[in-house]
């Protein structure tokens, strides 16, 4: 069972998704299994990431400013300095994330929670694929 869920960016910034991946698992008649999330970007990414402290988020996102800054030396620069850092970015952290839930909830730890990366500056529209898996 798949479901798309569509989600509005404002730029470069971590936005939590995880009300909208509880919702699409509370919404299927599945109780327990695996929820797999798939973005279906090359300029965003996943991570499952501290949720009570928004300085975690902040500080990802500094970190991966300094490992892939706009004013490197890219060969790809079509889409504009920040394109290529963002393709950098999503290589180094996720497109893909699996997460066991029961009782249909998510099984996450007491401070995770489930983000999208978003890699560009502009505004985007960001598609993720949650697909649940029935568990034994």
């Amino acid at each position: 069972m798949a479901t798309l869920l569509t989600i509005e960016t404002a730029g470069r910034k971590a936005i939590d998704i995880t009300a909208q991946v509880e919702a699409a698992i509370a919404s299927a008649p599945i109780q327990s299994g695996l929820a797999h999330l798939f973005i279906q970007h090359t300029s965003a990414s996943l991570t499952i990431q501290e949720n009570a402290d928004p300085d975690v988020m902040r500080d990802l996102l500094d970190w991966l400013d300094r490992i892939a800054p706009e004013n490197g030396p890219y060969r790809h620069d079509a889409e504009g300095p920040d394109d290529m850092p963002a393709h950098l970015k999503s290589a180094v952290t996720a497109t893909s994330l699996t997460i066991p839930f029961a009782d249909g909830g998510l099984l996450l730890g007491s401070w995770q929670g489930i983000y999208v990366l978003e890699h560009r500056r502009a505004p985007q529209q960001r598609r993720i694929v949650v697909t649940l898996i029935e568990g034994a």
